[in-house]
């Protein structure tokens, strides 16, 4: 498909409902990432800048009519994009004292754009990972305070799991669900033959890898509460404010799930760094060994999915692709 970005005339009215009719746009420029939303930096008359966030068919890469298409109310793995997705994900985590960007304006009402639409606080300086990489020892400080802040993430609990959004929405009695285990193996088989059919590697090792998650999954018990994840946080995804605070973004996949599910991406994205994170005693190591397996198939699957599509970073998402072949084979 031919894609229409946001520009600095398709913006304007959006820029004008949030600060006033006298605000203009200097400069727009769209960010690298986003594969479902678009973002944009918006740098206005006064030399400010703010964050749009655009929620729009154009702006989303993966392909339609998959897996990831499903009721969010049945899978919390669904496709995480979306303005309500967001505003509950958002109203979430500041009842759990969690910092996301300031928002000055969410708008589903279409008049200033043909798409949903938000105006965020604007962090321009280095992401975490940016400063990981770049003065570690500075940086320390705020990866420890992530890692209090998941602490406090994580000790929020529901006796049911998805998205909060979904969980908000479900009446008492909950619907009767697929435990966490029994969805992250039903992703993980499915996954692994996507997989298979796009990796020669996979495809010849396919049995063992099946037996392997299946006998994994077999080994954990049922838990009763779950608690809350962002579901995606690598180092990336967690801006910096002046006082060195962290600010999580791409918040719209939080949800209610086992904590693992969270840890072995933290430790997976943060490598060294993990450490800094004080990570609980009390995470199940069974658990930890099967999500980390079942992800590093999702790391194979998703990125080679995505480049069914017109995504125009392929190179990067080879990159991870192959990456986690080799990670699960090792398994």
């Amino acid at each position: 498909m031919r894609r229409e970005f946001a520009d600095q005339e398709r913006l304007a009215a959006v820029v004008r409902a949030g600060f006033g009719s006298s605000r203009r746009i200097d400069t727009v420029a769209r960010l690298r990432g986003g594969t479902k939303k678009g973002v944009y930096r918006l740098t206005l008359d006064d030399r400010s800048t703010v964050v749009a966030y655009v929620w729009s068919p154009e702006e989303n890469f993966w392909p339609a009519g998959r897996r990831t298409d499903v009721d969010p109310l049945d899978d919390p793995f669904s496709d995480a994009s979306g303005i309500e997705l967001f505003e509950a994900a958002r109203t979430a985590l500041s009842a759990a004292g969690v910092r996301t960007p300031e928002v000055v304006l969410l708008d589903r009402s279409r008049t200033w754009y043909p798409a949903d639409v938000a105006l965020v606080e604007d962090l321009p300086g280095p992401n975490l990972e940016q400063r990981l990489a770049a003065e570690p020892m500075t940086a320390a400080r705020t990866v420890a305070r992530l890692g209090e802040v998941l602490a406090a993430m994580h000790q929020q609990r529901e006796t049911r799991l998805g998205k909060v959004g979904a969980v908000a929405r479900l009446s008492d009695p909950a619907p009767e669900q697929r435990s966490p285990v029994r969805l992250v193996l039903d992703r993980a088989l499915s996954d692994l033959a996507e997989a298979a059919g796009r990796d020669e590697r996979i495809a010849r090792d396919r049995d063992r890898l099946t037996g392997i998650a299946q006998q994994l999954a077999g080994t954990i018990a049922p838990r009763p509460t779950y608690g809350l994840i962002h579901g995606e946080l690598g180092p990336d995804h967690v801006l910096v404010d002046g006082d060195g605070e962290p600010v999580l973004i791409d918040i719209e996949g939080t949800m209610f799930f086992d904590v693992e599910w969270e840890h072995v991406f933290l430790r997976m994205r943060f490598g060294e760094h993990y450490g800094l994170l004080h990570p609980a005693d009390e995470l199940d190591e069974r658990r930890m060994r099967f999500y980390q397996l079942a992800q590093h198939l999702s790391l194979i699957a998703g990125p080679l999915r995505l480049l069914d599509g017109d995504f125009p970073d392929s190179a990067f998402m080879l990159e991870i692709a192959a990456h986690h072949t080799e990670r699960a084979l090792r398994m």
